[in-house]
């Protein structure tokens, strides 16, 4: 199964290497394109599930560090919970 690594900008500027088990990240987000916060965090939500149940389906259970990737995606996110209007940019995709 195809990993990757895409590269994200948080709204205070500090940029963090995020793990996907699969490419499926590519179809949720978009290199460039800046998002809000809960839109940004329900693409997240979604790409990194599917990429999990990708790695259950072929090995018989999910992805710990996908799903580990998305705790501390929600939780680096609560961070901002509060700012009206708080962005998170998809600056790049690793393979």
């Amino acid at each position: 199964m195809p990993e990757m690594r895409f590269t994200i900008r948080w709204p205070d500027g500090a940029t963090e290497s995020c793990y996907s088990p699969s490419l499926v990240v590519r179809d949720h987000f978009a290199a460039g394109k800046v998002y809000r916060l809960d839109d940004f965090l329900a693409r997240a939500r979604t790409a990194l599930s599917v990429a999990s149940e990708r790695v259950q389906a072929k090995y018989g259970f999910p992805c710990s560090r996908a799903l580990g990737q998305l705790a501390r995606i929600e939780t680096a996110a609560a961070a901002f919970a509060n700012a009206a209007d708080a962005r998170v940019q998809i600056l790049s995709f690793e393979p």
